[in-house]
């Protein structure tokens, strides 16, 4: 395997620029920082800690993406998505992707790219360059985004386009 590889931009720099900006924080991580090791998965598999302020007025919910654009697929990958979080969610506490957890009234899980309704913990191959996982947060203008926890979490971000009113990320990293 050849690990000597440049890491190509993460693919929410190619969005189109959402109207406003969210800060997005950890008491976790700093942005560009190691997660923890307890985020690995097999190392403890908990997501870590999250919030968000500077919602625009008319924010009505909440889309959470985590994504690893250095996964060796075509892509990327998945780790954790919530859609639906009411406007007055704006963390999420460590350990929260964790099955069953409940984000509010409306909100749910989506299906990562394990397969599962959870944070799937990260999984860098062992050696490779550190992953980067970047937490997106956008504030929607709706509560009815029309979809259901069948979704897939591309279709969730393709459907919400047309409803962002703001958004922002912070990126962890991680390596084996």
């Amino acid at each position: 395997m050849d690990l000597d590889r440049t890491l190509a931009p993460h693919p929410i720099d190619t969005l189109p620029a959402a109207p406003a900006s969210l800060e997005v924080t950890s008491e976790d991580f700093a942005d560009g920082e190691a997660l923890p090791d307890s985020a690995g998965y097999g190392h403890g598999n908990t997501s870590p800690q999250l919030s968000w302020s500077g919602a625009p007025e008319g924010t009505k919910s909440y889309l959470m993406v985590c994504h690893d654009p250095d996964a060796p697929v075509v892509g990327g990958f998945s780790h954790w998505a919530i859609i639906g979080m009411p406007a007055d969610v704006t963390s999420l506490a460590a350990g929260a992707g964790e099955y069953g957890n409940q984000h509010g009234e409306g909100a749910f899980t989506l299906a990562n790219d394990f397969g599962t309704k959870d944070w799937g913990g990260c999984a860098p191959p062992e050696g490779d360059v550190p992953h980067r996982y970047v937490f997106t947060v956008w504030a929607l203008d709706t509560d009815d985004t029309g979809l259901d926890a069948s979704s897939s979490v591309a279709k969730a971000q393709f459907m919400t386009l047309g409803n962002v009113l703001a958004r922002g990320s912070i990126t962890g990293t991680y390596q084996l």
